[in-house]
């Protein structure tokens, strides 16, 4: 980052020594620790918001195509198809479509009866058959 070579560090350490003293020189380094970690902190917690910043930005420019080819797709298939449903006409029941049947009057509402194991058994058949509905 400074581009700091082997030569100036070790003229930077005999400077740091001869003005700030050997006695005082660990004080000094542990004061010139925090402020570097502080300093990292700030750092780091400013490239995080500009992090999210770019994600959102990156987040809405795909939204937006999203919407672009969405449209499009839509026009598309709007000129292939010249009538498409609307709402009402999608929950409304089909005109085409025979009336539904009533309910049997013994209650088992168009449930065919299961056949017994036994019945199965002596079919020859092995496996279990549902009847099929009326």
């Amino acid at each position: 980052m400074f581009d700091v070579g082997a030569s100036e560090l070790l003229m930077i350490i005999i400077v740091a020594v001869v003005v700030i003293g050997p006695k005082d020189m660990p004080m000094a380094l542990r004061t010139a620790g925090r402020w570097i970690g502080k300093m990292r902190k700030v750092s780091n917690h400013f490239r995080a918001g500009i992090d999210a910043m770019v994600r959102e930005a990156e987040l809405e420019e795909m939204e937006r195509k999203w919407r672009e080819q969405n449209e499009a797709i839509m026009k598309a298939s709007a000129i292939d198809s010249p009538h498409l449903p609307t709402a009402e006409e999608m929950q409304a029941p089909p005109a085409s479509l025979p009336p539904a049947a009533p309910a049997p009057a013994d209650g088992t509402e168009g449930v065919a009866p299961l056949t017994d194991a036994r019945e199965v058994e002596a079919s020859g058949r092995g496996e279990p058959h549902l009847q099929p509905p009326p």
